[in-house]
């Protein structure tokens, strides 16, 4: 599979509909490649026309404003931001909320202003106007899918009914946690938590949200973030229970699925 670059396609000539910034996990972190190969297979399959920034990518500078360095924040940002007006960048998908909040909420007031879509709103889209075609009784007819709210996808950007319409469309059943959509619980990696030792407390974040997930009853955790997705597969491993549940990408889910 051959996924361009915008300087490949700046040189050809073409320029795409769509950016897909890939993100820093999307890129290095091993588990979230398998998100972002998932990802890509689904737009050559519904064959948009798209590119990635591959080495001109550089990290939003999510992590370094929420831990509270905020010079690195602007150095990272108007470097983004110069590289992504000079290719006339108008509309941009990520596969992680992080990139899509700050993006979408952050990144104007620097002057970087662009359409900012998140994977699962896209998702949607492409089923709602026939692109996507599921078969029925795919891989996970029957199954038991509980869908876990990233902080910055439901309450920071009023995501909720997306991600759930995606995976409706799936041959399984839906069941909501009893923390859900805007009363959901973080996954315990927002805010730089990710990159930090946790603070003393009873039980850790990802545990206690992993068990309200296990107590579904779920063969499989949907996460549609990155770090939700590496918290959550702590948490399964935590109980042991690694074999009887998947903690997987809503964009695997339907690769897996078309």
């Amino acid at each position: 599979m051959h996924v361009p670059t915008m300087a490949e396609m700046m040189a050809s000539g073409q320029t795409p509909d769509i950016l897909f910034w890939v993100g820093c996990s999307g890129s290095f972190d091993q588990r979230a490649q398998k998100i972002t190969k998932a990802f890509a297979t689904i737009l050559h399959k519904v064959g948009l026309n798209y590119a990635i920034m591959g080495k001109e990518e550089m990290c939003t500078g999510d992590p370094a404003r929420r831990a509270g360095n905020e010079f690195m924040f602007q150095m990272m940002a108007y470097q983004n931001i110069q590289v992504l007006n000079g290719y006339g960048i108008k509309k941009i998908v990520t596969t992680c909320p992080h990139c899509f909040n700050i993006f979408k909420n952050e990144y104007p007031a620097l002057g970087g202003s662009y359409e900012v879509i998140h994977h699962t709103t896209l998702l949607q889209q492409l089923i709602d106007e026939g692109k996507i075609v599921l078969q029925g009784g795919g891989p996970f007819k029957g199954k038991r899918i509980t869908y876990h709210d990233s902080c910055y996808l439901g309450r920071a950007n009023d995501i909720y009914e997306a991600p759930r319409k995606v995976l409706e469309v799936l041959d399984a059943e839906l069941v909501e946690m009893k923390r859900c959509r805007s009363k959901g619980l973080c996954c315990g990696a927002g805010g730089a938590q990710m990159f930090k030792e946790e603070e003393k407390g009873e039980v850790r974040i990802n545990i206690e949200r992993s068990n309200e997930a296990l107590d579904t009853g779920a063969n499989i955790i949907a996460s549609a973030c990155p770090f939700c997705n590496t918290m959550l597969t702590d948490g399964v491993k935590n109980k042991e229970q690694e074999q009887n549940v998947q903690v997987l990408d809503i964009a695997e889910l339907i690769a897996q699925s078309i």
